[in-house]
């Protein structure tokens, strides 16, 4: 691997442990000092922050159909690697640790981790965060111009987190098991 690349790996991953540790000390703290009057707050931000992630999830793909398709070097390309830049850091990210924090909290105060549907929930939301890695990495790629992926790809994997999150909905809403 090249020295860039073995670089770019090591950001990534003091990032990702960043973020870990960062979800580890939300989580701690709103189990620690947070009321049960607080309930019905803490649902409102967990939606907000789920939907914030789910808005990002879904454009960011399609900021990939359009990016792979991009001249290497030229003004959109580099345009389009300042926006996918942006909406994960700014948007995407932060949304996917709050959506954690706040929904851990929420399945330990308002269900005790018990249910079917809330294990089930939980892998989906667990296999949304592995797409949210997928997504993360394939951004870093089309920074350093190394995507080798069509545009077609990125189209198909732009329905996996609709897919998810239809199941998610329907697990919380139907509480089928």
């Amino acid at each position: 691997m090249s020295e860039p690349v073995q670089a770019s790996n090591r950001i990534a991953a003091v990032r990702a442990l960043v973020a870990v540790v960062i979800l580890i000390a939300l989580t701690a703290v709103l189990f620690f000092y947070a009321s049960e009057e607080a309930y019905n707050w803490i649902k409102a931000f967990h939606v907000i922050a789920v939907i914030s992630w789910m808005a990002g999830m879904l454009y960011l793909p399609r900021l990939f159909v359009y990016h792979a398709d991009a001249q290497k070097g030229s003004v959109q390309s580099e345009t389009f690697k300042i926006m996918e830049r942006r909406l994960l850091r700014a948007i995407i990210n932060p949304a996917m640790i709050a959506s954690w924090v706040f929904g851990l909290w929420l399945a330990w105060k308002g269900f005790g981790f018990q249910g079917g549907w809330l294990h089930g929930k939980i892998a989906a939301v667990v296999a949304m965060s592995g797409v949210h890695g997928y997504l993360s990495g394939a951004v870093r790629k089309f920074a350093e111009d190394r995507n080798t992926k069509p545009a077609r790809h990125w189209r198909i994997v732009n329905e996996v987190p609709t897919v998810l999150m239809i199941v998610i909905v329907i697990l919380v809403i139907v509480k089928p098991f």
